[in-house]
């Protein structure tokens, strides 16, 4: 099986998990986030779930030593919390709340609904800000 359709399996599957969970709903994510109002918890098994499945996969990884289509293991993520770490998880948490979706939803809802493409805009913008400043992006 090529790596492409790999990747398109594992887009598709995504995608499908994002919108069988209402990760596409903006009105379901802000429910999930507005934590002193009507807040609405059906979002965390799925943050649950989808921490769970990470976690598993990258522990396999880390026991194989090297991932399933690669000779490489993927690096850890950055253990070190920083002021780069913490304003960009405020920044991400901000646009998530504010626009009640995240990039991968964002995609997913742009087919139906072009208006998310404004927020997909503002994220690479961001991204390619990011890299000129000297960051990772």
């Amino acid at each position: 099986m090529s790596r492409a359709l790999v990747f398109l399996l594992c887009g598709v599957v995504f995608g499908a998990g994002l919108a069988l969970s209402g990760m596409t709903d903006p009105a379901k994510v802000v429910g999930f986030l507005d934590f002193f109002g009507h807040w609405d918890p059906r979002l965390t098994a799925t943050m649950g779930g989808a921490v769970a499945v990470a976690a598993l996969g990258h522990w396999l990884v880390r026991r194989r030593g090297r991932a399933l289509l690669s000779p490489d293991c993927p690096p850890s993520p950055p253990t070190r919390i920083d002021v780069r770490l913490v304003a960009g998880s405020a920044i991400f948490g901000a646009g998530w709340g504010l626009a009640g979706l995240c990039p991968a939803p964002a995609l997913a809802v742009s087919a139906q609904n072009p208006a998310a493409l404004v927020f997909v805009a503002g994220f690479v913008a961001g991204l390619l800000g990011i890299s000129r400043l000297g960051g990772k992006g």
